[in-house]
């Protein structure tokens, strides 16, 4: 039996293990031991946190997979990086890592290439606020150089708020520094991808829903997105293009971006991993048909991934639960729309603390139907 390695056990993980195991793969799953549904669901579980690169590896040498993967995030792609390239597994470059989880680097990277980003600044506590920022314009966005999840993000329309808004950034990164750009007015989306052998198929785009200012937190996606067909043509473009600025050339990608008023198009961040929020795990699937978590495992494997429709596509989105109107909603669709719902997340009793990034969201549904108008509504309300 083939063997896979796992980077994580939570939630949006635990699908990556279902379908390996589906595929025929024997499955081993390192997390941080904390009750996660991987660490029932895996076939071996080994109670290591993810940023345990070296004892990873060091057990990984034993199993010997045959690929090692992770999905949604950041952090756990490091280590699949690190431990794959000593083994010879298929994967990206370091750099590529490198330039893919730290959004300054990543900055950096994306301009050297020509493509267009908001202008920005990285800073540390204590720094000179106003003499980094003298060539920026406000409104600002503040958030942590190596974070996701909408972790320690503030947007900020004037000097005296830039200190707490960094010691709340720096506070969630781990190298204590944050990132300050221009906060670019637009529509926010993303754009999943697989990426074999420096190729780049594009296969969704998503609507996001945030809280708004100060902090951003999503609050639903909805795909496909509602655009044009003009607009579509650009991200083909423009997506593609950023990805190889950011030397991914195998395996997922989460492009985060906005349109502006204009219909141009805006990089905001780019990760070499499948998004998070269910998008690639449940949303891509649900809206366009393509198994995106299969194509993960098999560019793991140093396979061709299979891009074929394998049932028909509807429109799909994923509402969280913020507040006890949230719930009502959900408890609604059950009760009237039952054939909506796909699938239903544990949901926490809500209001027991403040919801201040993703992981402290109170749960959350996921819905699909063929009548786009239905989606958006139950996503808008």
């Amino acid at each position: 039996m083939r063997k896979i390695a796992i980077i994580g056990a939570n939630s949006f993980q635990n699908p990556l293990i279902l379908k390996a195991k589906e595929m025929g793969y024997e499955t081993h799953v390192f997390a941080w031991r904390d009750g996660s549904i991987g660490e029932r669901t895996a076939d071996y579980f080994y109670p290591i946190s993810i940023i345990e690169k070296d004892l990873i590896l060091e057990k990984c040498r034993e199993i010997r997979p045959d690929a090692i993967v992770t999905s949604a995030s950041d952090l756990a792609n490091i280590t699949v990086q690190y431990v794959a390239v000593r083994l010879g597994l298929p994967c990206n470059s370091e750099e590529s890592i490198l330039i893919s989880t730290n959004k300054y680097a990543m900055r950096q990277a994306l301009i050297e290439y020509g493509v267009a980003v908001p202008r920005f600044v990285k800073v540390a506590i204590e720094d000179d606020y106003a003499a980094a920022v003298r060539e920026l314009s406000y409104p600002m966005i503040v958030k942590p150089t190596d974070r996701s999840g909408s972790r320690g993000i503030t947007k900020v329309n004037q000097l005296e708020e830039i200190p707490q808004a960094v010691k709340a950034a720096a506070a969630e990164s781990f190298e204590k520094c944050a990132i300050i750009e221009e906060y670019i007015n637009g529509e926010e989306y993303s754009c999943e991808g697989i990426s074999y052998q420096g190729a780049h198929h594009l296969l969704a785009i998503t609507k996001k829903y945030t809280t708004g200012y100060p902090h951003f937190i999503e609050t639903a996606h909805l795909e496909p997105a509602p655009i044009s067909e003009t607009i579509r043509n650009k991200i083909q473009v423009e997506i593609p293009k950023a990805l190889d600025a950011l030397k991914i050339e195998s395996g997922a990608s989460h492009s985060e971006f906005k349109i502006t008023a204009d219909g141009e198009i805006r990089i905001i961040e780019i990760g070499s991993r499948m998004g998070g929020d269910c998008i690639g795990s449940h949303l891509v699937e649900l809206s366009t048909g393509y198994d995106f978590t299969k194509m993960v495992i098999e560019t793991a494997c140093g396979d061709k991934p299979s891009i074929k429709t394998n049932q028909k596509p509807r429109c799909a989105g994923i509402r969280f639960i913020f507040s006890k109107k949230d719930l009502e909603i959900y408890e609604d669709v059950k009760e009237k729309h039952p054939e909506l719902l796909q699938y239903v997340s544990e949901i926490e009793k809500v209001g027991e603390h403040e919801v201040v990034d993703s992981s402290t969201r109170f749960g959350y549904f996921i819905i699909a139907s063929e009548s786009e108008k239905i989606v958006k509504e139950l996503l808008e309300r």
